[in-house]
């Protein structure tokens, strides 16, 4: 099934600096062992128009999509913010290609939860490749997981990796310990 009742899509593309921050929250949420009703993507760069197109018709029904993706909001580099598809203006969210992307999603937000999570870009390169994200943006990508975890109602210390560890500890457990974590503490 292509599609799960939690639709989580990382939007970006890698190459281009920090273009590439929802691939790599992506990468991170594909280490935990989340629930089975939750599928993440790596949307790239044209396959959300399609994604988001191709979740009206899905055979079972999506409840709720999350997009994370770079947005320009005014904020400081790093910064995350919630949007719902009313908070986009109309042509302002487009993809690699020029796809007005805000389109699709007013038509599917009357039947799909729609969360969009944006992190404020430092840099995004658009005449040249630019392998990386800024240290801003990489450092937002926990918080971001950890808000993902929040949407799909999974608490972020219980959250497990696929080698068994718990990603965060508690106060006193040391990373990879049994009981601890992978990951920084906030």
């Amino acid at each position: 099934m292509l599609f799960r009742e939690i639709v989580i899509a990382g939007c970006g593309n890698p190459l281009y600096g920090d273009d590439g921050f929802g691939p790599a929250v992506v990468e991170e949420l594909q280490k935990l062992q989340l629930p089975d009703n939750v599928k993440v993507f790596d949307a790239g760069l044209g396959a959300p128009h399609f994604l988001f197109t191709l979740m009206e018709d899905a055979e079972a029904p999506v409840k709720k999509l999350i997009i994370i993706d770079v947005a320009d909001f005014g904020a400081n580099p790093g910064d995350v913010t919630k949007l719902r598809p009313e908070d986009l203006p109309p042509g302002a969210y487009r993809d690699a290609h020029s796809w007005d992307l805000s389109e699709p999603l007013q038509r599917l937000k009357d039947i799909i939860d729609i969360t969009i999570i944006g992190c404020q870009p430092k840099r995004v390169a658009t005449q040249e490749f630019e392998l990386g994200l800024t240290e801003e943006v990489e450092g937002a990508i926990p918080k971001t997981v950890r808000i993902v975890l929040e949407e799909i109602g999974v608490e972020y210390g219980a959250a497990i990796n696929h080698q068994g560890t718990h990603l965060w500890a508690s106060p006193g457990e040391t990373a990879g310990e049994p009981g601890g974590k992978t990951g920084e503490q906030t």
